[in-house]
């Protein structure tokens, strides 16, 4: 009956374009159910999307073009959370992600937007028990196949939303799989490691552990030539990069540093402020 009753939310979500919670309370009102696209921003990464107030069309109507969901398994079933203590049966990365994707995709001519010259990006954070989630993520993407971006033997079939793993990776299964439906999340220690693109297209790390720098006055110049040597190894190797915890309150130092990640060629600015950055890329376009 659970597993019915999900489906069922789902399905209710996508064909209403709503959340699944909306969807289970009925609500109708189209000022928070529908996703009006804004103009799409190479860059615009929504860290822990799942927090907002409506999770994907937030970010959408922002022009962010890639999205965070941090899943765990519970009782066979992938819940979005940060935390434990916040699983909610009813938030499901299927009702809150993969239906709603696919209802805006079969929509707009499979394109997240229309006429976007790039992928749109779902990063996976597997938060428990690593192998057995990332299998029940393949089983669940795999039910919206003609969303994503695809490895089958060697080759990258191209997909409207890519689909990246991070947090408790399952590594070797990834690499020897033959076919697969998501991609691995690197660490600054992999950037190096020769790991092909097909595999590994994104480097992610906590900025805190590479840098000092806080956007608290100019950036170091030792430490502004460093990210620009990442960056520019990294996409040698045909890999996209990511930072996490850079400053994200409200203010000048948030600006500043994306005002060097943005310079730096950073394929990914990591936020929570979804209306700031929006405004920001828009300015600095």
């Amino acid at each position: 009956m659970r597993t019915f009753v999900r489906s069922l939310t789902a399905v209710l979500a996508a064909a209403a374009f709503l959340s699944p919670a909306a969807a289970a309370a009925g609500t109708t009102d189209s000022t928070r159910t529908t996703a009006e696209l804004g103009t799409p921003h190479p860059q615009a990464h929504a860290h822990n999307d799942y927090e907002h107030e409506r999770p994907l069309f937030d970010a959408l109507e922002h022009g962010f073009t890639s999205v965070e969901a941090d899943v765990w398994l519970v009782d066979g079933e992938l819940l979005v959370a940060h935390d434990a203590v916040d699983l909610d049966p009813a938030r499901t990365l299927e009702g809150l992600y993969l239906a709603p994707l696919k209802e805006l995709v079969k929509g707009k001519g499979r394109d997240v937007y229309p006429g976007y010259d790039g992928t749109f990006q779902l990063l996976i954070d597997i938060k428990n028990t690593g192998e057995a989630t990332y299998s029940a993520i393949e089983k669940e993407l795999a039910g919206y196949e003609e969303l994503f971006t695809r490895y089958e033997n060697g080759v990258v079939k191209d997909g409207p939303v890519e689909a990246v793993i991070s947090g408790d990776r399952p590594l070797e299964t990834m690499r020897s799989a033959t076919r697969r439906l998501s991609f691995y999340d690197g660490r600054m220690g992999d950037l190096r490691s020769g790991m092909p693109a097909s595999l590994m297209p994104l480097v992610s790390d906590n900025w805190t552990k590479v840098f000092t720098w806080q956007g608290i006055g100019p950036m170091p110049e030792t430490e502004r030539r460093k990210l620009h040597e990442i960056v520019d190894h990294a996409h040698s190797q045909g890999y996209r990069v990511r930072f996490w915890a850079t400053p994200d309150a409200d203010g000048p130092a948030h600006e500043a540093v994306w005002t060097e990640l943005l310079a730096a060629g950073v394929d990914h600015i990591n936020t929570d402020d979804l209306e700031d950055l929006d405004a920001f890329l828009a300015e600095n376009r």
